[in-house]
């Protein structure tokens, strides 16, 4: 659990919260922030990003790291003694996944609050990874997207697919309810200093357009301490909940993937799932949150007959297609001609991630060509990374051919004629040429290893 470069003696803190936890899961922790001490601030401070963008105050990690030492013991004085004021976060606006109009908010506390708040996820992540299911895979040491997703394909595949039940929660970052939240810590979190530094972050405010406003639920995306916060809420709500008193009452096999608020459940038996999907909005309701009635929708999932068989089976439903983590999952032929689940850039993620490279070469169409390429070629880079898996190689290809297309278009822009000449474009690619589509996660490449 410990990190490359922990200090030893974070290290054996956190193991020795952990194994309290592990040996008791049921006890609320009446006392943690005594781990909290002088070197747990320092590796708060090293795991802070230094660049990031600044809170209300202005300073920077460059400006904390002056008088660091300092700046830590001050901190750790007032955390422990109650003295510590959280300021409001500064809120901005950034575009909505999918929308070309919409925004959601995200939060950026200063840089000496993110110090504290990691240094209090550290103490609750070595709590609470012991609690978390295996299902849950978002902002959790360890676990990634694609691991979601290898586990989705993996499950749907081993019972033939089903049913999917694709869930969407109604704005749930702004709708998480303080006093919910406060009492579902308690059943693990005791300690009075770590409440009420969670409590005066929840409590901070919001700074937008010169205003302060203090928000009676939700948790602004952004925040260190908000994904774990975020984890913990529908651990309870959802997770543990699936587990102990669903499954035990359905008919078939039934599974839950969900990575922070975006999460899907697969059955096997149709009658489970519409079972399921009537509960569902009266379980969240109880907690404050509420189900998008028009994005959460039951699909059926079935791997569809063969050739031979379907005449026998003419009366069964096609198989429908849902979306999860930026891919839409469908059946498909796999080159051996058999019936596999299959995964492909989401529509909107396709248009978003064109709409965002177009964005930028309008605002950098001026800029020297070194710079554009270099840049370009990065996002390319950046895109593969996450959407280059085994089946998605077209979608990819699409992608590097909808940038060239963008940046030709824009570079036309620079001059009074309007338009660069395919021919010309093609030379210019000679010298400055893009990244290829690359499928980094290749399940071929990866038994070619073993």
């Amino acid at each position: 659990m410990a990190g490359a470069s922990e200090p030893v003696d974070v290290s054996t803190k956190r193991q020795r919260i952990a194994e309290l936890a592990r040996q008791s899961p049921e006890m609320g922790f009446t006392s943690l922030a005594h781990f909290i001490d002088i070197d747990w601030l320092r590796e708060a401070y090293r795991r802070t990003r230094k660049d990031g963008a600044v809170g209300v105050d202005g300073q920077n990690g460059e400006d904390y790291a002056v008088d660091l030492e300092s700046n830590l013991r001050s901190l750790l004085e007032r955390a422990k003694s109650g003295t510590y004021q959280a300021p409001p976060v500064r809120r901005v606006r950034i575009p909505k996944a999918g929308s070309a109009t919409e925004t959601r908010p995200l939060g950026i506390p200063t840089f000496e609050d993110k110090v504290l708040q990691r240094a209090v996820v550290m103490v609750l992540e070595a709590v609470y990874e012991q609690d978390f299911k295996d299902c849950s895979y978002g902002f959790r040491p360890g676990r990634s997207a694609h691991q979601a997703l290898e586990s989705l394909w993996q499950q749907t595949m081993a019972t033939g697919g089903g049913w999917i039940v694709e869930v969407d929660i109604r704005k749930f970052f702004d709708t998480i309810d303080h006093g919910h939240l406060r009492e579902l810590l308690k059943r693990r979190v005791r300690d009075g200093v770590l409440l009420r530094l969670i409590g005066k972050w929840l409590n901070a405010g919001v700074l937008e357009d010169g205003c302060v406003t203090h928000p009676e639920a939700g948790s602004p995306q952004g925040g260190v301490v908000s994904p774990m916060l975020s984890n913990v809420f529908l651990h309870y709500v959802l997770d543990d909940w699936f587990e102990r008193e669903v499954q035990p009452r359905l008919k078939g096999h039934s599974f839950l993937i969900r990575f922070a608020d975006d999460f899907v459940m697969g059955f096997t038996c149709e009658e489970d799932a519409r079972r399921v999907m009537e509960v569902l909005p009266k379980r969240f309701e109880k907690y404050g949150l509420t189900i998008h009635p028009d994005k959460t929708r039951l699909v059926p999932f079935e791997r569809p007959p063969d050739r031979l068989q379907r005449s026998a089976t003419s009366e069964r439903t096609p198989a429908g297609t849902f979306d999860l983590l930026g891919f839409t999952h469908y059946w498909g032929r796999s080159r051996r001609g058999h019936w596999v689940v299959q995964r492909q850039t989401s529509r909107s993620r396709f248009r978003r991630g064109l709409t965002a490279i177009a964005d930028w070469c309008r605002r950098n169409r001026h800029d020297a060509m070194p710079h554009q390429h270099t840049t370009l070629s990065q996002k390319l880079r950046g895109h593969f990374a996450y959407y280059g898996i085994t089946g998605n190689a077209d979608a990819l290809k699409r992608f590097r051919r909808g940038v060239i297309g963008l940046w030709r278009q824009w570079l036309g822009r620079r001059h009074r004629a309007g338009e660069v000449a395919w021919a010309r474009m093609y030379r210019l690619l000679e010298r400055y040429p893009l990244p290829p589509a690359i499928v980094v996660h290749s399940v071929y490449r990866s038994a070619a290893k073993v």
